[in-house]
């Protein structure tokens, strides 16, 4: 019998592609996946730990799976893997913690997660680790984690989609040179890598040929790609990008636009430093991108944005969104925000909400600040009190919510191309699947193709077409 494995994912898009490499390469080595953790002879939970709110939820996972172990005498024998970004984030302290857990494995593991489950079940060697990837953090012998995370997908890594067949995830770039001081991101995977353009292309190509009809192309700095491997000196934050040095997110997008098929293209997990008039000419130039962009803004306030270590200033972000405004007419311009960051003070967060009422983005968010261990904001004075970021937090989304009210408002009567995600359910250019809103739509259209549907309603976050 093949050895029967199961699997949890947790956290974003990009941890969920982590779970399909592992599935990939599960399948590949004969074994049998199940969605019954209880059927399972190993489970692998896939943990995120950005945020506390994250963190905990992991955790819980983890003890979870131990307990529902504990409590069934036909499960004593499962084997329990913790990987992904709270196993490469706490390395040196969960094997002590959780020493009901049968193994550990980080960033860089997910491609050997095979032999790995063998050498558990006893039926091979443990896979050897090179000098350079070494044991991250203790002697314990089920830490598979390395220390610093290298690993990049390429387009003929074994994967198995996870997502629906008509939209899939792209990762274009892993790691992140940015030292955000809320962030632990580069603390855990590592400093940026792109792949190649060749090898985005001949994934999204294959995609699209399989009859994917989204494309959504992420990593933790989407306009950062292709940067790091210039040989010219690389651009400063907040400078203009010269594609001419070579691959850039301008380039691909070029390439992938020329490819056949009827199928869009979104950007997700953009960051403001690396914005060009190229990129916004690029975008407004290729059909198959849609008119929607993801751009994590956090604040607006020089203060904040300077104790951030955001690397872009208040004038530049509001000069860069007109520009993006007029480049691209019917922008919808996806953001977020934190508010209650140590020192963010009344005026501060007053300027934010001035700038949110100002902008008016089609699709926003907002985050409380997050207190996280091994970050530059983790030690600095001027933490608030959690009922002050509870209260802006709330005044912030009340904001929030009136302006997507009057956003839905304004699409009432117009027509819209919608991919239908379900019977009955349907998304517009400006709604990213598992973030953004809907569009309530005929159940009697095909799910997985592109429709054009007029808008006759709204309700909350949700929009309503006419049948």
């Amino acid at each position: 019998m093949p050895t029967t494995v199961g699997l949890i994912s947790l956290g974003c898009a990009k941890n969920l592609i982590d779970s399909e490499v592992m599935i990939g390469h599960l399948a590949q080595a004969g074994m049998a996946l199940t969605p019954d953790p209880e059927l399972a002879d190993v489970l692998i939970i896939n943990t995120c730990s950005f945020i506390d709110v994250a963190k905990q939820e992991s955790i819980a996972a983890v003890f979870g799976a131990v307990n529902a172990r504990s409590e069934d005498p036909g499960r004593t024998r499962q084997k329990i893997i913790v990987a992904g970004c709270l196993s490469q984030r706490f390395a040196k302290d969960l094997p002590g913690i959780m020493p009901e857990v049968d193994a550990f494995i980080g960033l860089d593991q997910i491609t050997k997660v095979a032999p790995i489950i063998q050498h558990l079940l006893g039926t091979r060697h443990a896979p050897a680790l090179t000098k350079d990837e070494g044991p991250a953090a203790t002697d314990d012998p089920r830490d598979y984690v390395t220390l610093k995370p290298q690993f990049v997908p390429d387009y003929t890594t074994p994967r198995f989609r996870l997502t629906p067949d008509h939209f899939a995830y792209v990762k274009i770039a892993e790691g992140c040179n940015h030292t955000c001081s809320f962030c632990v991101i580069p603390q855990i995977r590592g400093r940026h890598r792109s792949r190649t353009q060749h090898s985005v292309v001949r994934e999204v190509a294959a995609l699209v040929a399989s009859g994917v009809r989204e494309i959504n192309l992420i990593s933790q700095d989407t306009t950062y790609f292709g940067m790091d491997q210039w040989h010219a000196e690389r651009p400063k934050p907040s400078s203009p990008v010269d594609s001419s040095k070579g691959e850039s997110l301008a380039t691909l997008l070029r390439a992938i636009n020329q490819l056949d098929g009827e199928f869009w293209v979104r950007l997700l997990y953009t960051h403001p430093a690396h914005w060009s008039d190229e990129l916004i000419e690029t975008i407004a130039a290729c059909d198959k991108v849609v008119n929607y962009v993801d751009i994590p803004l956090q604040h607006i306030s020089e203060r904040m944005l300077g104790a951030m270590r955001r690397v872009t200033s208040g004038d530049y972000i509001r000069d860069l969104l007109r520009r993006m405004r007029a480049g691209l007419p019917g922008l919808g311009i996806r953001t977020t925000f934190i508010v209650g960051f140590p020192g963010e003070t009344e005026a501060d967060f007053q300027e934010l909400l001035d700038f949110i009422e100002a902008f008016r983005f089609e699709r926003a968010g907002v985050f409380q600040y997050s207190k996280e261990e091994g970050t530059r904001a983790y030690q600095m004075a001027g933490q608030l009190h959690h009922m002050t970021r509870r209260s802006r937090w709330s005044r912030a989304m009340v904001a929030l919510q009136r302006i997507a009210g009057e956003t839905n408002q304004a699409q009432v009567g117009k027509s819209v191309r919608v991919l239908v995600e379900a019977p009955g359910i349907a998304r517009t250019p400006w709604d990213a699947p598992e973030i953004d809103g809907s569009v309530h739509v005929d159940p009697a259209l095909p799910v997985g193709h592109f429709a054009t549907v007029t808008i006759g309603a709204w309700r909350g976050y949700d929009l309503v077409a006419t049948h």
